[in-house]
């Protein structure tokens, strides 16, 4: 391998020699900070055909971070898989991307921080049996990875788990709308009220925050939320680039909405990607 950290950028499906035009900013600021560009075949790596994927990788070069769409962790361990047969090999590994990217992975070392949750693979059989532990209250349906807050009645909050018939309702209406995109299985999250605001997005590079954002629904709202218990959460999930996502409850305490792998998160509109790419592009594989 060459040794520099370059970046996997997904093609344009329509001018496959030329990265996504919804990336061309992040794609300028790796370049700005001296960092190789590659291209991957996004679709043809969620069709099953990972070597076709990267086809347009120089063998030997590398070490990579992949920047671009979601990918689901099977396919990302085939990703990493394939670019292993080129001689390259990617900094976030596929064991510590579901990690990070998985609600099951990163629950564990959170838990003091982030909404009590239960999950199940695939579709419950029984919502209600599922929903148990946490006891009455409202609560919300989504997967391993994400939620349909945009259809927030009908399939993403639960007024009342108790009520299994409205309970059960919610979550069929949850697995219909996610289809073939459903990530995992179940997850089933306390509800907890958080004042309006906004949500912090926090970018993490090997236990330490690079830069902190809005969440990329308001990119307008930039709260600033302390991070020493989310510091010490980050190092011991032990995957590379992570994100965090904050806001504050109606108490004043800070939470962490979701946790992701920074591979497949967004910035939002206005973010400092230059701050956030040179430090990444600086970062060399651990030994």
């Amino acid at each position: 391998m060459t040794g520099r950290t370059g970046f996997l950028f997904c093609a344009d499906p329509l001018r496959p020699n030329r990265p996504d035009p919804q990336a061309a900013d992040e794609v300028a600021a790796v370049r700005a900070a001296g960092g190789p560009v590659a291209l991957v075949d996004h679709d043809a790596l969620l069709a099953g055909d990972a070597a076709g994927a990267v086809a347009r990788v120089a063998r030997g070069s590398g070490p990579y971070w992949y920047r671009g769409w979601m990918v689901p962790s099977g396919r990302y361990a085939e990703l990493e898989e394939a670019l292993s047969l080129r001689g390259c090999a990617l900094l976030t590994g596929a064991d510590d991307y579901r990690r990070a990217h998985e609600l099951p992975g990163w629950y564990e070392v959170f838990a003091a921080l982030t909404p009590y949750s239960v999950w199940c693979e695939g579709r419950p059989r029984d919502a209600g049996e599922l929903a148990a532990p946490l006891g009455p209250g409202p609560g919300i349906v989504k997967d391993y990875v994400k939620s349909r807050k945009h259809e927030w009645h009908t399939a993403c909050y639960v007024p009342e788990l108790t009520d299994r018939r409205q309970l059960a309702a919610v979550v069929d209406r949850f697995v219909e709308l996610q289809d073939a995109f459903l990530a995992g299985g179940v997850v089933l999250r306390a509800f907890e009220p958080f004042v309006r605001g906004g949500e912090a997005r926090v970018w993490w590079l090997d236990g330490e925050p690079v830069l902190v954002t809005a969440h990329p629904d308001t990119p307008d709202r930039r709260p600033a939320p302390p991070l020493d218990a989310v510091r010490e959460a980050v190092r011991r999930l032990g995957a590379r680039w992570v994100t965090t996502d904050l806001a504050v409850r109606e108490d004043g305490v800070w939470r962490v909405v979701e946790v992701g792998d920074g591979q497949v998160s967004g910035l939002p509109a206005g973010a400092d990607a230059g701050k956030l790419f040179a430090a990444l592009t600086a970062a060399r594989p651990l030994r």
